[in-house]
């Protein structure tokens, strides 16, 4: 994109003292937010939220200090998108982990100054960057983001052809924490998860979530409010949520983190941690023709 595509954005787009649209470095670009409450910076491809930090506070949003800004990349960090499928592709598996929306340009479809203080970004993902041999079903897939004291997020997925289809999808958040050691997250205590760090296996959740070694689980049916209570900072981070009825976490640890190359460094893993809010296993989304499915999240923090 171009000088003159981001001034053309940023006529159109642009709120003064609030939004502005930047071309980065490496060719990304960035619709940055700063109001009264809080900084973000989302990135157009893949709708992308890289960063959420209210005034005062430290991040709430971990955008590692290594990840790649290039064109066509995925983001270490921040908020992806996984969509229209989580994990691998259920019947081919040359096509893109967790799906194609989180590198792929998506369009600029609205922004509203709201009266509260906060700031709304709309975007929307274009036919042509959706690939029909992967994904040969008519849909719109849009985000709306809400950036204030908290961060909401929903993404919604509009089914305009003829017959269903079904999807699984994430919003693969990743948090800020002081500390693994200073953490745990509850919410989900007696849900049944699937335990993917070894041979897979369907387990219970005996009290709260303690990261002490490598995390891979995907929590199902379960729609009930998650906390990640931080001694280090001080903070509790409330992650509230609608149309989901999954929950991913996950930390990488030492080994994993070290292999990916994009962390930071050999500890990075430790001052990061994913929730995800999520439909996925046996919580795939059917949307039936001419309806439409809004998987909608709130992020706040309280005192501790």
């Amino acid at each position: 994109m171009s000088q003159s595509d981001i001034a053309a954005l940023n006529q159109q787009f642009a709120i003064a003292g609030q939004l502005e649209f930047i071309l980065d470095a490496g060719g990304l670009v960035i619709a940055r937010i700063n109001n009264a409450h809080a900084q973000s910076d989302i990135a157009l491809q893949g709708a992308h939220i890289m960063t959420f930090q209210p005034h005062g506070q430290q991040p709430l949003i971990w955008l590692s200090p290594a990840a790649k800004l290039v064109p066509g990349k995925s983001i270490r960090g921040g908020v992806p998108i996984c969509w229209p499928w989580f994990g691998a592709h259920a019947s081919n598996p040359a096509f893109p982990g967790h799906g194609f929306a989180r590198t792929v340009p998506w369009h600029v479809l609205a922004s509203e100054a709201l009266a509260d203080g906060s700031t709304r970004i709309i975007l929307d993902l274009p036919h042509s960057s959706i690939p029909v041999a992967q994904w040969p079903h008519a849909c719109r897939a849009r985000l709306a983001v809400t950036v204030g004291k908290s961060l909401t997020v929903e993404l919604t997925t509009e089914n305009t052809g003829d017959s269903a289809f079904d999807i699984s999808e994430a919003l693969h958040t990743y948090f800020t924490i002081s500390d693994v050691d200073n953490v745990r997250i509850t919410g989900m205590e007696g849900c049944t998860y699937l335990d993917k760090v070894g041979a897979a296996q369907s387990r219970t959740q005996q009290g709260a979530i303690q990261i002490t070694s490598e995390v891979d689980r995907i929590y199902v049916d379960t729609d009930a409010d998650c906390l990640i209570e931080d001694s280090g900072f001080g903070r509790r981070i409330r992650i509230a949520k609608s149309g989901s009825r999954s929950n991913v976490v996950w930390n990488p640890w030492i080994e994993k983190s070290a292999k990916m190359g994009d962390f930071g460094s050999d500890t990075g893993y430790r001052g990061m941690l994913c929730v995800e809010s999520a439909n996925a296993a046996s919580n795939v989304v059917t949307v039936v023709a001419g309806a439409s499915h809004s998987l909608r999240v709130v992020y706040s923090t309280e005192a501790l």
